[in-house]
């Protein structure tokens, strides 16, 4: 199934997998706020979508995404002025769900970074499970550049990928990093070159949409779980994740697989 969640983002659905594209490239994708509910909606969609078993994020032209629309971001600056109100209410109706999203949702998801990400573009990319970066992308954190704190998960994420020093060097001193420094430091999982991008990320995320989905959704909820707790609370949640995992279909043919010494076709379930 193929189809378009608004112009600003792309989704398509093929054999268990959801591609969605932020598709806004002649403003570096900066997400104004039909970006930002498109993308919202679309991937609360493709979390709750039996059929998908795995979710490709990417985006269209020379950059992943640039954050915020500032043009769009002043006019609402001026607005909040006049009202009273508050002109970064985006951050809890748009940038938390997107990335509680992304996060939480029980199937693996890919970034394919395929330029710039910077902001909460690069928020996007760090909730993802595992980021395929074009050796042209550069990352920023963009935030204290325009005198704001960090936002879309930075401050989570950021810090337990790189440690909280060199999270804080890149916070305080916002600056371009290259995909080769981002993959040093732990923030891209695989750099290819540019040309090989959207090949790349696709292979990437289509082996995941073919293998064992519970596991998957185990691993993304363990890790988050043993982020926050203790050793002893992990173990106890890994024999819960455990449990869910080995009455899975998909556990019962790899073992079987295994022993008959051909490879696993699973079902996702």
């Amino acid at each position: 199934m193929a189809g378009t969640t608004a112009d600003t983002v792309l989704t398509d659905v093929s054999d268990g997998l959801a591609t969605i594209t932020i598709n806004r490239p002649d403003a570096m994708n900066a997400m104004n706020t039909a970006a930002k509910v498109a993308l919202r909606d679309a991937l609360r969609a493709a979390a709750d979508d039996p059929a998908v078993r795995a979710v490709l994020l990417t985006a269209t032209g020379r950059a992943f995404c640039v954050g915020q629309d500032l043009k769009e971001h002043v006019a609402k600056l001026s607005e909040a002025r006049e009202s009273d109100g508050n002109a970064l209410s985006t951050v809890r109706e748009h940038y938390n769900p997107i990335v509680r999203t992304l996060t939480e949702m029980e199937k693996p998801v890919v970034a394919g970074v395929n330029g710039v990400a910077a902001g909460a573009g690069f928020g996007f990319a760090l909730a993802a499970d595992y980021r395929v970066v074009a050796d042209t992308a550069t990352f920023n954190t963009s935030f204290a550049g325009v005198a704001l704190t960090a936002d879309s998960g930075v401050s989570w994420t950021l810090p337990r990928l790189i440690g909280a020093s060199r999270a804080a060097d890149l916070l305080l001193f916002p600056r371009s990093i290259s995909a080769q420094d981002a993959h040093e430091l732990g923030i891209a999982n695989k750099v290819v070159p540019a040309s090989d991008l959207a090949k790349e990320a696709h292979a990437v995320a289509r082996a995941l949409a073919d293998g064992p989905t519970v596991a998957y959704a185990a691993l993304k909820a363990s890790m988050a779980y043993g982020a926050g707790h203790t050793l002893a609370e992990t173990l106890e949640k890994e024999d819960e994740l455990q449990t869910k995992a080995g009455a899975s279909q998909d556990h019962t043919i790899a073992v079987e697989a295994f022993l008959a010494k051909r490879t696993a076709k699973y079902l996702g379930r």
